[in-house]
């Protein structure tokens, strides 16, 4: 499956983030939306993912001092099983290479995405907790 990432910098481009997460999120795993809607987007980058001309892929990430954090990766559910999650991610991973500051990646992963996250790198460096009512562990990668 063909597809086009590009860095969310538009309200409209943005909005099709939330509205991805929105479906996967809320709809999707019944997160809160107080806690989905967590006030963090507007100092975030978004990244949006299309293909078949619809936008069906979405992560952001929050950048500090010498790490980025990855946020909010989501795929629509009909689009998920098409290596889209992890051209998104290597998408990412290649842009945060870029930055001389940057030197590891974090994420919180749901526990049932672990084995996703390790095979493009990330390491566990937490013990499991709940966060929205989902089990997650924290994950970690060297990039600089």
């Amino acid at each position: 499956m063909k597809f086009k990432i590009e860095k969310a910098l538009s309200p409209t481009l943005i909005q099709q983030c939330m509205d991805i997460r929105h479906c996967v999120f809320i709809d999707g795993q019944n997160v809160p939306s107080e806690l989905e809607l967590d006030g963090k987007d507007p100092q975030s980058e978004h990244y949006l993912l299309t293909a078949e001309n619809t936008s069906v892929a979405t992560a952001r990430i929050q950048l500090f001092s010498t790490y980025a954090k990855i946020e909010r990766v989501a795929v629509l559910p009909s689009f998920q099983g098409h290596q889209l999650g992890s051209g998104l991610m290597q998408y990412i991973l290649a842009d945060l290479k870029k930055r001389p500051d940057i030197k590891q990646a974090r994420l919180s992963s749901q526990t049932h995405a672990i084995p996703f996250y390790e095979k493009l790198g990330f390491e566990l460096s937490s013990d499991e907790y709940i966060d929205a009512g989902i089990p997650h562990r924290d994950m970690k990668m060297e990039i600089g």
